[in-house]
């Protein structure tokens, strides 16, 4: 199983701004993780932001039979501007793994990986965003015309993201009813698709990843706050 299943990045000036402007300084969210319709986990993610800085966080307990996997807490803290998130540190905590960390020198236009006792340092693209900031990258980007593409990096590497829109949907939650901006991304038979709420600042509450094998992986909102 994949991290880019959890949940949970050319910017357009007007779409940015508005996500921004519709974001509350602190916003709570907490998802219901399925997998092939089963619920394996609970997810929560918080944002806060201000004086152009914010603060990202990932909470997941598993639940049933997937309480053995334990639990992960991870982290992202950076700049917050009208185009986005721009990552400084990225952290990874799982039970029973070494913990990934990931630091950004934007000066320099390095990025150091701290996993499994290796350190490496490297050029990074502008356009990184780490394993949590690119969400909220693209709730920043979800109204723009496509495609959005940008880096994405943890502990262990870095991969090219390429997301096309495709169109608006009515889309039904544990939390509710939202009209929202679908996204989807097709990687080496991987289908993702993330729909962001239009009325709730484009933040995302519903996103589906099917694997090569047809695994469904899928995050459901189940609350917001406020």
């Amino acid at each position: 199983m994949r991290s880019c299943w959890w949940p949970l990045a050319s910017l357009a000036l007007s779409a940015s701004v508005a996500a921004q402007h519709a974001l509350p300084s602190r916003v709570e969210i907490e998802y219901e993780l399925r997998r092939n319709g089963s619920v394996m986990a609970e997810v929560v993610d918080r944002l806060e932001h201000g004086n152009g800085r914010y603060e990202l966080s990932e909470h997941w307990k598993g639940k049933g039979v997937y309480s053995l996997m334990g639990r992960a807490k991870r982290t992202s803290v950076g700049t917050l501007s009208e185009h986005g998130p721009r990552p400084t540190e990225y952290v990874d905590e799982r039970s029973g793994r070494d913990t990934q960390r990931v630091t950004f020198d934007w000066q320099a236009n390095t990025i150091t990986r701290r996993y499994q006792g290796n350190v490496r340092t490297e050029p990074v693209p502008q356009d990184t965003q780490d394993r949590l900031s690119f969400l909220l990258a693209l709730t920043f980007i979800s109204n723009n015309n496509g495609p959005l593409g940008f880096h994405v990096a943890d502990g262990r590497g870095m991969s090219r993201h390429t997301y096309q829109l495709a169109g608006r949907e009515r889309v039904a939650t544990p939390a509710g009813e939202f009209d929202a901006i679908k996204v989807t991304r097709t990687n080496d038979a991987e289908v993702t698709e993330l729909w962001f709420a239009v009325a709730r600042g484009y933040l995302p509450v519903r996103i589906l990843l099917v694997e090569k094998d047809g695994t469904r992986y899928e995050h459901l909102a189940r609350r917001i706050e406020p």
